[in-house]
């Protein structure tokens, strides 16, 4: 005989065990983005309980965006979206953290040079000098969440010259060292090249939403960085109030 949801052995309701346990699944990246959940009287049987107590577990995670229902399909694991202010200047350990999602960074490549005429306009420099170029990838869970290309001026910066940059990832870094009076963003959405595919774990020709940021402080450029990430798993949000004449 089915049980219905109500307490079990061990404490705490058999539909929070159902609830809890998927969840874990999805969020430790055992069910990657577009697995198939079993279905209803699947985990009816596995669970051996009412198919009421699965389908509200089930529309409890598809309400949290963990998972996608889809009529006649079954429930699928939902990519987890991500929402970022376009005015604000961030943490993406932050954006990570919000989904419930272990954070990770890795450091793909480090170089110091002498600026290019390609660098003294990202980063609006009248003339040359040093540069640090960084490029890096960080994590949610087990998935690519965004592709890091970073220029840093090392005139306005000098300590950067000396940090590997290897556990600690440069946004974060600069924030807690430089304080910066102006900055201004540009997005665009873009196809996804083969680098960016590979770094992003997704194909080639994916669109992606590419989101560059340059700083200043007291008129000197700081940085220059360029975010990109999968479309389908990042959202920009813009609060305002009216203009006042």
């Amino acid at each position: 005989m089915s049980v219905t949801g109500t307490e079990i052995e061990g404490g705490g309701s058999l539909h929070q065990r159902i609830l809890s346990e998927i969840s874990e699944r999805i969020l430790s990246g055992a069910w990657a983005p577009g697995y198939r959940i079993p279905f209803e009287h699947e985990l009816t049987e596995q669970y051996n309980c009412s198919r009421m107590t699965v389908n509200k577990a089930l529309s409890q995670l598809a309400k949290a965006g963990l998972i996608e229902r889809r009529r006649r399909s079954g429930s699928f694991v939902r990519r987890p979206q991500s929402q970022a202010a376009v005015l604000e200047i961030h943490d993406i350990r932050i954006e990570v953290e919000a989904l419930g999602l272990p954070y990770r960074y890795e450091l793909i490549s480090r170089q110091k040079r002498r600026s290019s005429t390609e660098d003294r306009a990202l980063l609006e420099l009248s003339i040359a000098g040093p540069v640090l170029a960084l490029e890096c990838r960080h994590f949610a869970g087990k998935r690519p969440f965004a592709h890091e290309q970073r220029l840093i001026n090392l005139t306005a910066v000098t300590e950067a010259s000396e940090e590997a940059f290897l556990d600690t990832a440069p946004g974060p870094w600069l924030i807690g060292r430089v304080p910066w009076s102006e900055a201004e963003h540009r997005i665009r959405a873009v196809a996804a090249d083969r680098h960016i595919a590979a770094s992003l774990d997704i194909e080639p020709g994916a669109p992606c939403l590419v989101v560059e940021r340059r700083t200043w402080s007291a008129d000197h450029p700081v940085t220059h960085v360029r975010f990109t990430y999968a479309a389908e798993s990042h959202t920009l949000v813009a609060r305002f109030t009216p203009s006042q004449s």
